[in-house]
């Protein structure tokens, strides 16, 4: 399993937050996730089944910009 924290920007209400929680949910191999509104996605993942690029690919699907 590897950990990474990914900034997150143009998250400005819970809801941005229960989405970006939700797509990074729906991605097999994420196996916890915590979305902060003060900009961060902390992520635990199984580096074999997702790759960060794919972590921060749905995060911008969603209409948020991610960074690692």
């Amino acid at each position: 399993m590897k950990n990474v924290r990914l900034t997150v920007t143009g998250m400005h209400c819970g809801g941005c937050v229960k989405s970006v929680t939700r797509v990074l949910k729906e991605l097999d191999g994420v196996v916890q996730v915590n979305v902060a509104l003060e900009g961060y996605a902390d992520i635990q993942f199984d580096e074999s089944k997702v790759s960060i690029a794919r972590l921060i690919g749905v995060i911008e699907e969603a209409g948020f910009d991610a960074t690692e």
